[in-house]
């Protein structure tokens, strides 16, 4: 028992590190992705413009995007403590906007915003768009405008390595089941396996950390979010079963600003079409062993 608490001190040390909630001290592990020098370089519009957009003009005045994010999820959205920079999927698809949007993709700033806490960023106008695993559904349609969806995600569950009576959902009565609070995730956990005790915190690394210290049986959320705390740590974590939802990835707007929305739709229809979503996969999500999946179709609602 004295070699396994050493070997979960262990994990825990280097998931602290590479989820931000380390220190960045010297000699702390990096965040595991491609080097800036490997990722894919986006061709700026220099002739756009949107001024039917709001968003868009006040952008274009700062000379620069604000985009919401998420800091602590691998191959996603995950900030370097020691750096301070961002890299993952997500952050790639962002650049992309901002490029056919007419702003240089290096010129975006990056802030971390919890899922709880996304509607009322994009409402009270602190980022002009959202990129971070957010799902889109009709609840979320009332209070922000979506574009995409960008990718096709699906729920599954993460467990110890050496767990073995949890297989799927249906096992999950009378265990611990982590999620982030306002997530789409921990809502279905509490209606639809109300035997399941679910707790909730603002950031999935926590979850993930009370995992391997034996407080919760089993984290959930998307898989591929999943997926890359699994290839982290693949002695100690394993996700199970199969994907029991369907969680369309899509880019939150402010709700009216429905020009900058189809703007984006087209944006990643293009980027789709010439090769950079799939070359952006390949230097983050990719990186998880699982290839690229085929994009979901965009959904041009009114």
């Amino acid at each position: 028992m004295t070699d396994m608490r050493r070997a979960l001190t262990v994990v825990l040390a280097l998931l602290l590190a590479l989820t931000g909630s380390g220190c960045g001290k010297e000699g702390s592990p990096p965040a595991k992705g491609p080097a800036p020098e490997e990722l894919p370089r986006y061709r700026v519009a220099t002739d756009f413009r949107l001024p039917s957009s709001p968003t868009w003009r006040k952008a274009k005045r700062r000379g620069y995007l604000v985009v919401g994010v998420k800091e602590d999820q691998p191959y996603l959205g995950e900030k370097d403590p020691a750096t301070g920079r961002y890299s993952g999927f997500d952050i790639e698809i962002a650049k992309m906007m901002s490029a056919s949007l007419g702003l240089p993709p290096r010129t975006v700033r990056f802030r971390s915003i919890a899922s709880a806490n996304r509607e009322t960023a994009l409402q009270n106008g602190q980022i002009d768009y959202y990129v971070g695993t957010y799902t889109i559904n009709p609840l979320r349609k009332r209070l922000v405008g979506f574009a995409g969806p960008y990718y096709m995600a699906g729920q599954s569950l993460l467990v110890r390595t050496d767990s073995d009576d949890i297989h799927g959902p249906a096992d999950l009565a009378g265990k611990t089941v982590c999620s982030a609070a306002g997530s789409t995730p921990l809502q279905r956990i509490q209606h639809d396996y109300p035997k399941a005790h679910a707790v909730a915190y603002d950031n999935y690394s926590v979850c993930v950390d009370n995992l391997l210290s034996y407080q919760v049986d089993a984290v959930t959320t998307d898989n591929v979010i999943l997926l890359g705390y699994a290839a982290k740590a693949p002695k100690e974590l394993k996700l199970v079963g199969k994907p029991f939802s369907k969680e369309p990835y899509g880019i939150g707007v402010p709700k009216r600003d429905n020009a900058l929305r189809f703007a984006l739709d087209d944006a990643i229809e293009a980027h789709e079409r010439n090769g950079d979503w799939k070359k952006a996969y390949a230097v983050t999500l990719g990186l998880s062993g699982v290839p690229a999946p085929k994009p979901p179709a965009v959904d041009r609602y009114h």
